[in-house]
Parts: C-alpha cells; structure tokens; sequence
C-alpha cells in the first residue's frame, strides 16, 4: 500500500475506505455499490486483484507484489495501510473483501483475523466475505435483476436460498442466459460474464432490502466504522 491516496485524503472527508477485492468483477460492483452505503461524506477507493491466492503460514508474502495475488499479499498489504494512514494523519480503514467459495466460514475468519492481529502496530481493518460469492448480493436483491434483465427466469431465480453455497455463478447463468450455465460454459464462460452482471445489476441495488446476510454484513460494517471516526 504506498501513499498515493495522499491526494484523497487532503479533501477534508470524514472517512476514507481503502476496500481490496479479488477481481474486477468484485471491483465493478463495488464502484457503484459502495457509494449507495457510505454517502458523500467519505471517500473510498476499490482495488482489483489478480486472485485470492493463500494465506501463508508464516505470515510472509510469498509471491511477489507485481502479481497481485490478494490473500498472499495480504500482510504486506495490512502492514502498508496502517504506515499510510499514520504518516497522512487522516482517518482510514482498510476492508478486504473475500469470496468464501467452499472453504469453512469461521476458519477462514479466524485465519484472516490472526494475520491482522500479527500486525503491530495494528490498522483499522475488517473483513467481509461473501457468501458464496460476490454475485450471491446480487441474488439478494431479484427487483435489481428483473430490472436489468427483464427476461431473467423467475423458476431459476426462486430457487436460490441467500448465501446458499450452490455453485452461485452457475445458477445466476441458469436464470440469465439463454441456454444456461451450460450453454454459456460452451461460448465464453461464466467468469468472463460477471463484470457484466457487476456492472448491468448494481445500478439498480437497493442498499436497504438486500437479502443477502453477508451484503447486509458488508453495508452495516462499513457504517459504524463511519460513524465510530
């Protein structure tokens, strides 16, 4: 994390959010979503990864910091945030933003905690993990998606229970494209759709209603570290 929010953090805002992500899919949506949650009295800027990569056992980063892997990156990186908002002298919180994917929710929180409490000195810094991943917020909000896609399968989108680990990119696929996941998975592939999805349904998100126990995780933690400066 080097000082180039210096320039963010003279604005005279009340809190700024330095928010990691995996992938620019996960960044897309963040882009539009965020400002929904904080309003216009804070600053925030969303950085992409290369991946989530692991944690390391020995609390190192392993691969080098050009290859923006998240999660291998992450002690350098928490290290770095707290160095940048000591030497700006500015309110700031790191959040990191993780997809749980199939692995255990309260291990990988424990896990992700213990590398933060290595730190010393410690940043303000909260993780939030999407369950199963970033596209489950969007399943929490059905008005956004029959808004963006008027055409999405009501049977396929009934079928999902919020932060249900089901394969979420897959079922967003049934309800969304012609032909399904399958028929997706033969032209160009889900993953190459989700910044799509990111950048079509969050502009139609209501904050307030989402369904999603994680989403409403992610917006309240974001408030009361605002409201805690």
């Amino acid at each position: 994390m080097d000082c180039g929010i210096a320039t963010i953090l003279t604005q005279g805002k009340q809190l700024h959010f330095e928010i990691l992500v995996e992938d620019v899919s996960g960044k897309a949506a963040l882009d539009v979503l965020v400002p929904k949650i904080i309003g216009s009295d804070n600053t925030f800027r969303v950085i992409s990864y290369n991946g989530i990569g692991h944690i390391q056992k020995n609390m190192k980063s392993k691969t080098e910091a050009n290859k923006r892997i998240l999660l291998d990156q992450l002690p350098r990186l928490l290290q770095g945030a707290c160095k940048t908002f000591i030497k700006t002298n500015y309110p700031g919180a790191l959040v990191v933003v993780c997809d749980l994917d199939d692995k255990c929710l309260k291990a990988f929180r424990e896990e992700l905690l213990g590398v933060l409490n290595s730190c010393n000195p410690k940043p303000k810094a909260v993780f939030c993990i999407a369950v199963e991943e970033v596209e489950a917020w969007f399943l929490g909000d059905l008005p956004a998606i029959k808004r963006a896609y008027p055409n999405a399968k009501d049977k396929e989108l009934r079928k999902y229970k919020n932060d249900s680990i089901c394969g979420i990119g897959e079922r967003l696929a049934d309800a969304l494209f012609a032909g399904g996941a399958e028929q997706l998975k033969a032209t160009h592939g889900v993953g190459a759709e989700k910044s799509k999805w990111a950048i079509t349904i969050t502009p139609h998100m209501d904050v307030e209603t989402n369904k999603s126990p994680s989403f409403c995780y992610f917006r309240d933690k974001l408030r009361s570290l605002s409201y805690s400066t």
